[in-house]
């Protein structure tokens, strides 16, 4: 299994929202450049990167800061937050994102969905934000009348084969995520997913790997990292041994 660490941009530094809230937010680092070359000489193999401030519609300044990130790590890293249009696809990957997350335009515009799907089947994951069983959209501040395991079986109708799952009220809590709900989800899609959400100790991380023959193949982690409650070297070991 992947661990992926996070790197989310807000304002153009390195920050965590809790629970996706902005005035919620702790600032870590003023260079989020910075950050992903730490990542990477750590041991980091993938590298989880949100614009939050494209997610929020408030701005797109934040993709030169993913650009740099491209260009100068050695390792893959998926981006997502704020693409909407086929074009903002097309320009990320184009810059050097392995893959890309679609969010909000994946709920409002299946059609728009199948079609990058079609053209870059491995490339694009969507995210599916999940409260209480349904699913958020435009940067988890509208809920959706949509179930999310009926909205994971459209995916899977518009080609789509990976996701990252995140249950929004476990993001940033520090109090584990939630097993039992990305284990549904993959055993009811046979999507491949990546958790996210919640991880906050080495038994969290194994709680999860157990998980690799249901379909979860990574998981992400940001604020367990940034505050020492995890190493990066030990929760890649962790995953590995189970």
């Amino acid at each position: 299994m992947i661990l992926l660490p996070a790197i989310d941009i807000r304002q153009g530094k390195c920050v965590r929202l809790l629970q996706g809230r902005p005035e919620q937010e702790t600032i870590y680092f003023q260079d989020p450049v910075a950050v992903a070359q730490d990542w990477e000489a750590k041991g980091a193999e993938w590298l989880h990167l949100v614009d939050l401030d494209g997610a929020m519609s408030v701005g797109f300044e934040n993709r030169t800061i993913a650009k740099e990130i491209f260009r100068t790590l050695r390792i893959p890293v998926q981006f997502g937050g704020g693409l909407r249009e086929k074009q903002d696809v097309e320009e990320m990957l184009d810059a050097g994102a392995a893959r890309v997350i679609l969010g909000t335009a994946a709920v409002r515009r299946p059609e728009f969905l199948a079609d990058i799907v079609s053209r870059r089947p491995e490339e694009v994951v969507v995210g599916i934000d999940a409260r209480e069983g349904f699913v958020a959209t435009h940067g988890w501040n509208r809920l959706e009348k949509l179930d999310v395991i009926a909205f994971a079986r459209m995916l899977v109708q518009c080609g789509v084969r990976r996701v990252v799952y995140t249950d929004i009220t476990k993001d940033g809590m520090l109090m584990g995520p939630n097993v039992e709900a990305t284990r549904q989800l993959a055993l009811e899609t046979q999507l491949k997913v990546i958790a996210s959400g919640g991880v906050a100790s080495l038994e969290d991380l194994r709680r999860l790997a157990e998980l690799q023959l249901c379909g979860v193949e990574g998981v992400i982690v940001g604020k367990a990292l940034y505050e020492g409650r995890l190493s990066l070297r030990e929760a890649i070991e962790a995953l590995r041994t189970q």
